[in-house]
C-alpha cells in the first residue's frame, strides 16, 4: 500500500464539488438520455458489445457528455484520457499517442478512450491529426460538442464516428438530481414552488443546478435558512433569477409578445421584447431559431431578405457568442418587424398539407416519370415532356404538371406586398399564356 504524506497541521481538506460527488458511476444511476441509454437503445448497445468504438457526442452543457465518456472508459477497462480542445493542441494531441501506445505496448496491454471536450473548437489539422490513429484503432476517439457536428467536424472525422444526440434534462431529471444532493445534505429542504424555480433556472443544464445548488447552499447554512423559500432565492440570487420560467407560461407569452410585435411591425414593441427575454436568460440560440421561424411564417417571399438575415443573425451569434452577437439578433429584429408582411407561402403550405391528406396518393403522369433506363423508355416515361427551356420565355405554355384528373390548385395567393406585388404579376401574366394555350 503506497504511503500517503501527512497533510501539513491546519491544512484545509480537499472539498469534492458536488457535482462530483454525485456524477454516475454506473448505467444505472445516469439521469436522463433514456433514448441513448434505455434498455435497448443505442449506446446500451454499445456498452453491452464489449467493443468500443469512435463517437461524437452532441447536446448542450451539463447534459451528461463527459460522464458517459467516463462511463464507456470504464465498461471497457481502457485507460481515459482527456483533452480540452479550448486549451489543447497538436502537443497534447501526440501526448496523448504516446500515452495509448504505451498502454498498448505494456506488460498489461490496455485500450485507450481519448475523450476531446468541445471538439468544435480544435481547428481541421488538429481533427485531422486524430485520424490515422482512430483507423489503426490506436485509441477510440470521443468527441462531446455543443455545436452541430455536421458544420463544426471535419467530414473525414465525422465518417468515422457515430453521432450521438443528447437532449437536455427535463424537470424530473433535474428534480431527482437534486433530491440525491438534498440526500446528500448539500442544500436545506425547499418549499415545492421554490424547488421549481432552481430547476427552471437550470434549463436542463445539471451542472448549472447542482453549482448553483452548492452555491446557495453555503449561504443558506450561513444564515439558517430552512426551508428555502422563492422569496429568499430571488433576494440572494437577485439578477441571475430569471424573472420567467422555461417551458412555463411566462416564457411562452413572452415569446409570443415578440413574435406578434415583429408581425404586427412595431420595431420598438419587437425590440422591447427581444431584450426582455435576453434579459431574462434566454438562450440567444432559441431566439434565432425564432427568428428564422418568423422570417418564413410572416415575411416569406414579400422579403426573401429577411429569411437571409436571420440565417446570418444565427451564424454571426454562434462565431461571436455572448454579447456581442445579441446586438446581431437586435438588427435581425428590427429589420423583420419593418419588412413587408406575407403568409401567403406559409398558408399555401397549409393548404396543400391538408389537401393531400384527404386526397391521397395519385400516380405521377408518365410525361413527368424520371426515365433513366431504356426500359423505362418503352413504357412511355418522360414521353411528350416538353423542355421549358426550349419554349418562348422558357416557358411551356399549356403544359400540366399536377396529376391526371386533378384540377389546377390555388395554394399559393401572393399579397400586393413587397416582392410579392411583382410575384403575382409575374402568375397572373403565366395564367394568361396556359389559358390562351388551352
Amino acid at each position: 500500500m503506497p504511503v500517503q504524506a501527512n497533510p501539513p497541521p491546519h491544512a484545509p481538506s480537499l472539498v469534492v464539488p458536488l457535482a462530483e460527488r454525485l456524477r454516475p458511476r454506473t448505467l444505472g444511476e445516469v439521469v436522463g438520455q433514456q433514448h441513448l441509454l434505455g434498455a435497448g437503445m443505442p449506446l446500451r448497445l454499445a456498452f453491452e458489445s464489449g467493443q468500443p468504438h469512435s463517437c461524437i457526442l452532441w447536446g448542450p452543457p451539463g447534459v451528461g457528455k463527459t460522464t458517459i465518456a467516463r462511463l464507456m472508459a470504464h465498461a471497457f477497462d481502457a485507460q481515459f484520457l482527456t483533452i480540452s480542445a479550448v486549451l489543447g493542441g497538436v502537443k497534447e494531441i501526440r501526448e496523448a499517442v504516446q500515452q495509448a501506445e504505451a498502454a498498448r505496448d505494456g506488460l498489461d496491454p490496455r485500450r485507450t478512450l481519448v475523450f476531446v471536450d468541445e471538439v468544435h473548437r480544435f481547428n481541421k489539422s488538429q481533427q485531422d491529426a486524430f485520424l490515422p490513429h482512430v483507423e489503426s484503432g490506436l485509441f477510440t476517439f470521443i468527441g462531446a460538442t455543443t455545436e452541430n457536428p455536421s458544420f463544426e467536424v471535419n467530414s473525414a472525422l465525422l465518417s468515422r464516428a457515430a453521432v450521438y444526440v443528447l437532449k437536455p434534462l427535463d424537470a424530473e431529471d433535474l428534480k431527482q438530481i437534486m433530491a440525491s444532493a438534498l440526500s446528500l445534505k448539500a442544500f436545506p429542504a425547499a418549499k415545492s414552488d421554490a424547488v421549481d424555480v432552481l430547476v427552471a433556472y437550470a434549463d436542463g443544464d445539471a451542472r448549472r443546478l447542482l453549482n448553483t445548488l452548492e452555491t446557495l447552499g453555503v449561504a443558506a447554512r450561513s444564515e439558517q435558512v430552512e426551508p428555502v423559500t422563492v422569496a429568499w432565492l430571488q433576494r440572494v440570487l437577485g439578477e441571475r433569477l430569471r424573472r420567467f420560467d422555461k417551458g412555463g407560461d411566462a416564457f411562452y407569452d413572452t415569446i409570443s409578445a415578440l413574435h406578434k410585435s415583429v408581425r404586427g411591425s412595431d420595431p420598438d414593441a419587437a425590440l422591447y421584447w427581444l431584450v426582455r427575454m435576453l434579459d431574462a436568460g434566454a438562450d440567444p440560440r432559441y431566439l434565432s431559431r425564432r427568428l428564422v421561424r418568423m422570417a418564413s411564417e410572416d415575411i416569406g417571399l414579400a422579403d426573401p431578405r429577411a429569411l437571409r438575415l436571420a440565417l446570418d443573425a444565427a451564424e454571426v451569434y454562434e462565431r461571436l457568442g455572448s454579447p456581442e452577437g445579441e446586438l446581431t439578433l437586435a438588427q435581425c429584429v428590427v429589420y423583420l418587424a419593418v419588412a413587408p408582411k406575407s403568409n401567403a407561402v406559409y398558408t399555401a403550405y397549409k393548404e396543400a398539407q391538408a389537401f393531400v391528406k384527404r386526397d391521397g396518393s395519385r400516380p405521377v403522369p408518365l410525361h413527368l416519370r424520371n426515365a433513366p433506363t431504356q426500359l423505362m423508355k418503352t413504357l412511355d416515361h418522360g414521353k411528350g415532356y416538353r423542355y421549358a427551356h426550349d419554349e418562348p420565355g422558357a416557358f411551356a405554355a399549356g403544359e400540366r404538371y399536377v396529376p391526371d384528373g386533378m384540377p389546377q390548385p390555388e395554394f399559393y395567393r401572393p399579397v400586393e406586398r413587397g416582392l410579392e406585388i411583382r410575384i403575382a404579376d409575374k402568375l397572373r401574366e403565366l395564367k394568361r399564356l396556359n389559358n390562351k394555350a388551352d
